[in-house]
């Protein structure tokens, strides 16, 4: 219904309306400032302001939207009594607009100046702002471009609004269009501090996200560790609990990320994903874009217990499990192709926390759902996670950064050290460990043959140990195997358990001072070694 004027003004402005003292309750809506970006749902929402009898002030484009639907509008250069300049860089940058959303309204000389200067409040601000992260974002946009999408008066406004939620309402999403109008159509026109206060959240919440946005394609034009990391995280789902269950947890996104561990992932069935779901399934997806080949990674406690490429992805999956069966038990298991019922009648015979894959036939859906708790999930991202991304790892009160571990090492080079030089089927599985190795926790050790790891040793504090790890992980013959280490031996005692296993050649970084003694212990073995010049802890 229509909002009357107030019947008893206790001063009278230069336009003689009244503005009167008012406590911060319920704020009764008059008028509202609409400014926006994103015009979802724009004409409604103003249409049912203005059912409600609530006045309209607007600006540019959206003013142009509102009138051409038929809802009226006062341009904000009639409400300021100063034209919009500078194709629009200056419009709401007003004393008026701004004292009209700053003022405090119990405060009898905000009030006596409001009349004064015949300002006239706003008790509704709706406003968007300009799309900065969608443009820079684009290929081939100019930095000129990018640079006009940075919003000046909108997060202002914004800022005002919120700052001032005892008096002022403001309203940055279209997602809180309904809400709005239901409260005021069931309210007289008013709403509550509780509602303003929780939309000054959402306010808030945003221009730190659009002001963190700007920040970072600032720092990413210098190319150097910024000095400032600025990201800003959303909460994406509530988890069950952390590591342990007295833990609580939640999964946040960064706001703006091109991709995100969960983007575009699908739940076919299951559980909800719970702490340790995501962090292996975090490690992965990263280990499985390591390989274009058919491949299935079978992870456990963050680490890989089992991995294959083979020319079908089930015969990858029988490899890798072979790798460590015991391990597996509880493990996820990831696959960069399809799963087909086949393949799922096997998995299903095994305790699985959670299977990911590209797709899944309509026979692995139905076998899969006679399993109600195992979580399938459809890895639907087809974007690569862009190299520019950090890695970061939280610690105490801070967060470490660092480049991602990313680069494929190239065998051109790689350095043969030995007498003996590998052959190529002994090439393909070095290649193959040495990838592999990267996404194991140090000290790490890889042993394969055959494009499947055949043993791996993880998270000693002794090399030889991780060897000798690994070594009883393995569940056959070592005989003419490969192995990976993510760092260089410190002493030969590592590559000589190896060899006496039945190792036939050997990949590390190298770089200790004792590299000539491991070399001669593999010279005089006849086993092959290869420098990579590059370590890959992963701690």
């Amino acid at each position: 219904m229509p909002v009357p004027e107030s019947q008893n003004p206790k001063s009278a402005n230069a336009n003689g309306k009244a503005v009167e003292v008012t406590a911060p309750g319920a704020v009764r809506i008059r008028r509202a400032l609409i400014s926006v970006s994103d015009k979802r749902g724009l004409v409604d929402f103003a249409r049912g302001l203005e059912d409600l009898g609530i006045k309209i002030v607007s600006t540019g484009g959206t003013a142009k939207e509102l009138s051409e639907n038929g809802v009226k509008v006062t341009p904000i250069g009639d409400y300021t009594g100063s034209p919009e300049i500078l194709d629009g860089r200056v419009k709401t940058l007003h004393p008026t607009v701004h004292a009209g959303l700053l003022a405090v309204r119990d405060d009898e000389e905000h009030v006596a100046q409001l009349n004064a200067n015949g300002i006239e409040p706003i008790d509704l601000v709706c406003v968007n702002l300009y799309p900065f992260q969608r443009y820079a974002n684009r290929r081939g946009v100019s930095d000129e471009e990018i640079l006009e999408q940075i919003d000046i008066g909108g997060p202002t406004m914004v800022r005002a609004s919120a700052k001032n939620f005892k008096f002022t309402g403001i309203v940055v999403s279209p997602e809180s269009y309904d809400a709005v109008l239901e409260e005021l159509g069931e309210e007289d026109c008013t709403l509550s501090l509780e509602t303003r206060e929780s939309l000054a959240v959402d306010a808030f919440n945003y221009t730190a996200q659009y002001e963190a946005a700007i920040s970072q394609w600032f720092n990413e034009r210098t190319g150097n560790v910024p000095d400032q990391f600025v990201r800003v995280y959303e909460k994406s789902i509530d988890l069950p609990y952390g590591e342990n269950p007295h833990q609580r947890a939640a999964y946040y996104a960064e706001v703006g990320s091109r991709t995100d561990l969960l983007s575009m992932v699908g739940q076919e069935q299951g559980k909800d994903l719970s702490f340790n779901n995501l962090l292996d399934l975090d490690s992965g997806r990263r280990l499985i874009e390591e390989f274009e080949l058919p491949c299935c990674a079978i992870l456990k406690h963050n680490n890989p217990c089992g991995i294959a490429v083979s020319n079908s992805v089930a015969d990858a999956y029988g490899k890798a499990m072979a790798t460590d069966p015991l391990s597996a038990f509880g493990g996820i298991y990831v696959f960069n192709r399809e799963v087909d019922g086949a393949l799922a009648e096997q998995l299903i015979e095994h305790f699985i926390e959670l299977v990911f894959a590209p797709s899944y036939t309509p026979d692995a859906l139905r076998i899969f759902g006679q399993k109600e708790n195992l979580r399938v999930m459809t890895n639907n991202e087809r974007r690569i996670w862009p190299v520019t991304d950090p890695d970061l790892r939280g610690v105490r009160g801070g967060l470490l950064l660092q480049d991602r571990d990313v680069d494929i090492d190239p065998r051109d080079a790689m350095q043969v050290v030995t007498q003996a030089h590998p052959t190529e089927k002994q090439w393909g599985d070095l290649l193959f460990a040495w990838r592999v190795c990267k996404h194991v926790r140090s000290t790490a050790i890889v042993l394969a043959r055959d494009l499947t790891t055949l043993g791996i040793g993880a998270g000693q504090m002794s090399r030889v140990d991780s060897v000798k790890l690994s070594v009883k992980k393995a569940r056959t013959s070592l005989e003419s195997a490969v192995m990976a280490s993510d760092a260089f031996f410190p002493f030969a005692d590592g590559p000589d358990y190896a060899i006496k296993a039945g190792v036939t050649a050997v990949i590390q970084p190298g770089g200790s001072k004792r590299d000539p003694e491991v070399v001669k212990a593999c010279d005089d073995a006849g086993v092959a070694m290869v420098f990579t010049g590059r370590r890959h802890f992963r701690h």
